[in-house]
């Protein structure tokens, strides 16, 4: 008999399991029968051993694994008359103890998946990003790519923005020394954003061997506790001023970007072809988030908590992976609240999407995953090498079969979808707030 409990959670659900004792004792005896001849006890021979010490020895373990079949038995013919799709690991609770009853009652909670309306979906607005790489885009990437090749060239003039300076500072708090606040031999580039605005600005206009000494007050933020929020005194020596040079675009600038023969033309037609990728792909995912938001905004849908605990613990396990990938020790503080948004998140769509897959059929051909693959190698130097890496495995096959599957659920949303063109540049395009910043 099925009961539905008052809960809070509209997916729980209870089933009430009763399986009777004297069914349990039959298959129990029947099973310890056979298993007699196979018991080993010192001081009887094989297959002499007496059913009493059989069954003291092995009957409850026996009774434990015929109770767990029978429950299991039951459970599932009762989830499978009420059509429920369970989502995680039923609960048994035990209803009755002792063993003068004559049946072993128990209560089965559970969660199971929510029933998904997709509903009319072609009323979905996505923003198309539009770009055409030109000679500007492809100019500007030259920059940076001259500016990530920069050499300093000894300057005689005052220190300015972009210059490599060498210098030695002596700072003190009371007129004391304080923790990080002395260093001979520093070299630091200026406009960088590695120094505090107020001893950068200390630092331009200053000359070769010209020494200063100023005040400033540290940020009420400052990393260093001992000097934040407070006034300390700085003396500095400018020991060298060194001007950025950059490369020319010639022939030796295209073989540092291996270009082998120098040829300046085929430098500037791979690099439009790799923006062209890099664009095409940056779209991609630009049309991805907005469908996956698109879907989470129209669809509502109540997640099975069990399913969010599970997806917490993958992200908990994603962020220790990394730790250790990077050579960290596992964090022992993480915070499990901290990822329930998230794995709240990742559920819905992961429940949407299924649902919108198993509606419309959209399943995985074996060309769509050499394609998938093919385009993926090509962002690597040897493709070819990649593409023999994925297909020599079917495990990592299979792992691709996810992201295809996705890819799918957005090609028949972007199909129905009212689409909207709108004209980017490629700072918006890759979220750059300069295009020339190194």
């Amino acid at each position: 008999m099925q009961t539905q409990g008052e809960t809070s959670n509209p997916l729980e659900r209870n089933i009430e399991l009763s399986v009777s004792r004297e069914k349990v004792e039959a298959e129990v005896g029947q099973r310890l029968k056979r298993l007699a001849p196979k018991i080993k006890i010192q001081g009887f021979r094989p297959g002499k051993v007496p059913m009493k010490i059989v069954a003291q020895q092995y009957g409850h373990q026996v009774e434990h694994e015929v109770l767990g079949e029978l429950l299991q038995q039951q459970f599932s013919e009762s989830v499978s008359r009420e059509n429920y799709r369970i989502a995680g690991v039923p609960n048994f609770e035990s209803r009755n103890s002792g063993t003068d009853n004559s049946s072993y009652e128990f209560r089965a909670t559970f969660e199971i998946y929510p029933n998904i309306e997709l509903g009319d979906l072609s009323s979905i607005t996505i923003n198309k990003p539009v770009l055409q790489i030109g000679d500007v885009e492809i100019q500007k990437t030259l920059e940076i790519l001259r500016k990530q090749r920069t050499n300093y060239e000894s300057a005689d003039r005052p220190a300015q923005t972009g210059d490599r300076v060498n210098v030695n500072y002596q700072g003190s708090l009371n007129g004391k020394n304080f923790a990080g606040g002395q260093a001979n031999d520093y070299s630091v580039i200026l406009g960088n954003g590695h120094l505090l605005e107020d001893f950068e600005a200390s630092i331009l206009g200053m000359g070769t061997g010209q020494e200063k000494t100023f005040d400033m007050t540290f940020p009420e933020d400052y990393s260093g506790k001992e000097v934040a929020g407070k006034k300390v005194t700085f003396t500095i020596t400018l020991n060298k001023v060194e001007a950025p040079k950059l490369p020319d675009v010639d022939g030796e600038f295209a073989k540092s970007l291996g270009i082998e023969d120098g040829d300046v033309e085929k430098m500037q037609s791979e690099i439009k072809a790799n923006l062209q990728r890099e664009t095409t792909q940056r779209i991609r995912v630009k049309l991805k988030e907005q469908v996956m938001q698109s879907l989470l905004n129209k669809i509502s849908v109540e997640v099975p908590r069990v399913l969010v605990q599970q997806e917490i613990d993958r992200l908990i396990e994603e962020v220790q992976d990394t730790r250790v990938a990077r050579g960290f020790p596992k964090a022992s503080n993480l915070q499990r609240d901290t990822f329930l948004e998230r794995a709240e998140r990742r559920v819905r769509l992961g429940l949407i999407l299924s649902r919108l897959i198993e509606t419309h059929g959209l399943s995985v051909k074996p060309e769509q995953i050499k394609s998938f693959i093919e385009e993926h190698a090509q962002s690597y130097e040897n493709p070819e090498q990649v593409v023999k890496w994925h297909f020599a495995s079917p495990e990592r096959i299979k792992e691709i079969e996810p992201l295809v599957l996705e890819d799918n659920a957005v090609s028949w949303i972007l199909d129905k979808a009212n689409i909207v063109d709108q004209n980017v540049t490629f700072d918006e395009l890759m979220g750059y707030s300069h295009a020339t910043d190194t």
